[in-house]
């Protein structure tokens, strides 16, 4: 399929339902409650059972009464907790050829790929998948570029549950009721860029791409190659990782489901607990009640107030109250904490399980410190949604790394060897407790049951042989245990 048409309805009309929910799953992953409100304001106002969501009430006017509604950011630390459990230790990517290796590890660290990565998979958490992108600019750096395009500005295609092209896209700046789009075509062997100017809900019509100042540079950069380039490749230089599959409202779907599917109706009425909750406390502040002849007047048309700070009053000519007191009332309700702090509880244990964690990832459970064994234990759950997720996202980061290395080779090292796919380990998601290695290690070597090598490798994980075996000799050098056995020796001879 090549570029759309021009008029062509955009978004088009086979994604519009993704968009849609897209588009409702980005809100709660904002966090910005004027998002959210437009949002439910135009699309599913009411639950099922006819009750108008929180976020679908109109908005308080300007001179009226405070808006008290409240987001509890649980989708946006849902997401975060998904993309830490995955990359907050940085993966290993490894080959076989040392030149290549060493260039991999170039790549990787100047372009700060796991950083990349860290960005891509909390997206991907909240708009059910994200696509990684390789390009390259030889102004920029001289190596490939791998970077992270969300979901929501992607058109993809896919043949037997395989990406096979995509359409990036996005709009431009603009000063009038044109909107510009700037669309990004990647099919084997070559990119497209095409420029569009047309309306909100219609693509418009092609022109230039130096009719708008943003792709004015990628115009020069083609050069007499006109709008598209050749990648020297033959395969796609873009990879789609879906969040995690089935997708439940399009069975069949090669798309991911986000892991907010099925929880709106939760994170709307978490809000509306906590928004319950400070209404509570905002009618619970101590209030006065008084009578008007406490009151000091200001003149005519300044109105009156209560000094409730003054410590000498005159004698008032006021008659005793019923109760025989001074008049004033206090004012003050009760703060239902309890309630609402278990309701909020409840909630959000229900979403967190729904999007497959454990409790204990968001601090719902025993926070006690303990040793990586025991957080594992707890976390059991969560650590299972982590493999899960873990196995979409290795052949499509394997097949990018390997699209940089071979572009690499074909627009920088001409010499590189690239002929293997590299191997991703991904990092540890609990980092064990340096007191807890070293009590694990002395009780082994009191056994006599690991060598130095052996104990270096357990402590430094990250460290290659030739690092461990420098540490190695240092060690047996300092210990004395580097001097040579003369039994050993006479053997020997």
């Amino acid at each position: 399929m090549p570029l759309p048409d021009n008029g062509a309805i955009w978004p088009p009309r086979n994604l519009a339902g993704l968009y849609r929910e897209m588009r409702l799953d980005d809100a709660w992953y904002s966090g910005d409650r004027r998002r959210l409100a437009d949002v439910y304001r135009t699309e599913q106002q009411r639950r099922a059972d006819g009750r108008r969501r929180l976020w679908g009430r109109n908005r308080p006017t300007p001179g009226n009464r405070h808006d008290g509604r409240l987001h509890v950011p649980l989708p946006a630390d849902i997401a975060t907790t998904s993309a830490d459990l995955l990359f907050s230790e940085p993966p290993t990517f490894t080959v076989a050829d040392a030149t290549a290796q060493a260039r991999l590890d170039e790549i990787t660290e100047a372009g700060g790929v796991s950083n990349t990565l860290l960005e891509a998979a909390e997206v991907g958490a909240a708009l059910g998948g994200v696509f990684l992108r390789v390009t390259w600019d030889a102004d920029l750096a001289r190596r490939p570029l791998l970077t992270a395009v969300h979901a929501d500005s992607a058109v993809p295609e896919f043949r037997w549950g395989q990406l096979v092209a995509v359409t990036f896209w996005r709009e431009l700046a603009s000063d009038s009721a044109t909107v510009w789009r700037h669309l990004e075509r990647h099919e084997p062997g070559r990119i497209v860029h095409a420029l569009y100017e047309g309306r909100e809900d219609n693509l418009g019509t092609r022109v230039p791409l130096t009719e708008h100042a943003e792709t004015q540079q990628l115009a020069a950069s083609l050069g007499e190659a006109g709008d598209s380039i050749e990648t020297g490749l033959d395969v796609l230089t873009a990879a789609y990782v879906p969040n995690i599959r089935p997708n439940r409202r399009h069975r069949g779907s090669p798309f991911g489901r986000s892991d907010y599917q099925s929880a709106h109706d939760l994170f709307d009425a978490l809000d509306e607990t906590w928004s319950s909750w400070l209404r509570d406390i905002r009618l619970a502040r101590a209030r006065l009640i008084v009578p008007d002849g406490y009151l000091r007047d200001h003149g005519p048309g300044r109105g009156a107030s209560f000094d409730e700070d003054r410590e000498i009053w005159q004698a008032l000519s006021i008659p005793p109250s019923e109760t025989g007191g001074t008049g004033i009332t206090l004012s003050q309700f009760a703060i239902r904490v309890d309630e609402h702090e278990r309701t909020s509880a409840a909630l959000m244990r229900q979403a967190v399980q729904l999007a497959g964690y454990s409790a204990q990832s968001f601090g719902l459970g025993d926070t006690t410190a303990a040793t990586a064994t025991e957080v594992v234990a707890r976390e059991r759950r969560s650590m299972i949604t982590r493999d899960k997720k873990s196995r979409y996202w290795a052949p499509a980061l394997a097949a990018m790394l390997h699209v940089m290395l071979r572009l690499d080779r074909q627009w920088f090292t001409p010499s590189l060897v690239v002929d293997e796919r590299p191997a991703v380990a991904f990092g540890d998601s609990v980092s064990e407790d340096p007191q807890s290695v070293a009590q694990t290690l002395s009780l082994l070597a009191q056994a006599q049951a690991v060598s130095v090598d052996t104990k270096v490798r357990i402590l430094h994980p990250d460290w290659d042989d030739t690092a461990v075996r420098e540490e190695v000799d240092r060690i047996l050098t300092e210990t004395g245990a580097a001097v040579e056995d003369p039994m050993q020796a006479g053997a020997l001879a």
